[in-house]
């Protein structure tokens, strides 16, 4: 794992993430490394999470085929007011106190699919899928389904074991109205392969956290994402995540933050470039619309009152 130092990419070090393993039997375990993290950074590992290394090959081959098409045929599924579909480069700005410009990085938006006209279509984050069409990309949108799918499975696995380490019952999460029906999102990303420097407000993502409840991302071998554990110090201190092969790289947002009363973290981070190309692909996990979120009743106390 090369690691670009200060001089490339502002980073001062190389932070170390627990590694969570969802094949291991010793749950207590899981729970410690997991909470350990939670309350650290808010960013872990997860590895034997059950999606086959052959298949989340496939989903980046899908995704590279997408990202290689002509920028015209790219613009045909431009993202809707729904934000489903393609998002090009430079479109967002995640870091306007900082940033120059907007990401250098192009994405796909893949959301909760709900036909048009169903009532529930109204709703933010719910709607119809935008696709590529199916004789230019054939199988792409059944490998994307399929990962959705699994995604969540993964998400709800992981779920479990923050709950056990919020002393909540291990199926807290697993309620209808928040992961049995969750608002996921799939969005695949791609970065060209600009090298960003934070002094002239150039990034491939901008600094922000996730507001959400948990990210899974699963990255390519190409280095960029960077956290940062204390958002109010000066100067900031960024430190670069490894990637791991077959692993999601996990992460905590604004939303479990509240809801756990602040004492989970949700982190901030960005993405670098490094000089190489890189792809990512990140799943968004909440709830549903009709989940409650109000300080949970483990992490109140006289001393810690609801914020």
């Amino acid at each position: 794992m090369e690691n670009y130092g200060r001089s490339k990419n502002g980073a001062e070090a190389q932070t170390v993430l627990n590694c969570i393993d969802l094949s291991s039997p010793d749950i207590q375990q899981s729970v410690s490394l997991l909470k350990q993290a939670c309350l650290d950074c808010g960013f872990f590992y997860v590895v034997n999470h059950g999606i086959s290394q052959e298949f989340m090959e496939e989903v980046f081959s899908q995704s590279k085929r997408f990202f290689k098409m002509p920028l015209n045929e790219k613009m045909k599924v431009l993202r809707n007011e729904k934000h489903r579909g393609y998002t090009p480069v430079l479109d967002e700005l995640l870091d306007p106190d900082t940033q120059v410009r907007g990401d250098y990085k192009e994405g796909y938006y893949i959301g909760v699919e709900v036909p048009e006209g169903d009532p529930e279509s109204e709703k933010p984050f719910y709607g119809p899928n935008v696709w590529p069409a199916p004789d230019c990309l054939p199988g792409w949108r059944e490998t994307m389904e399929r990962f959705q799918r699994e995604a969540l499975e993964v998400a709800k696995a992981v779920a479990r074991i923050i709950a056990l380490a919020l002393d909540l019952d291990a199926d807290f999460f697993d309620k209808p109205e928040m992961l049995g029906q969750a608002i996921a999102t799939l969005r695949l990303l791609h970065y060209e392969g600009q090298i960003s420097d934070p002094s002239k407000g150039m990034y491939g993502a901008g600094a922000h956290s996730d507001y959400g409840l948990i990210t899974l991302l699963a990255t390519d071998e190409v280095a960029g994402l960077q956290i940062c554990k204390d958002r109010d110090a000066k100067p900031q201190l960024w430190e670069d995540v490894a990637p791991m092969k077959g692993a999601f790289i996990v992460n905590l947002g604004d939303m479990l933050e509240r809801w756990s009363n602040c004492i989970f973290k949700s982190t901030l981070h960005r993405v670098l470039g490094t000089g190489r190309e890189r792809y990512s692909i990140a799943f968004f996990v909440e709830p549903s619309h009709d989940c409650l979120v109000e300080c949970l009743p483990t992490c109140k106390s006289d001393k810690n009152p609801p914020k």
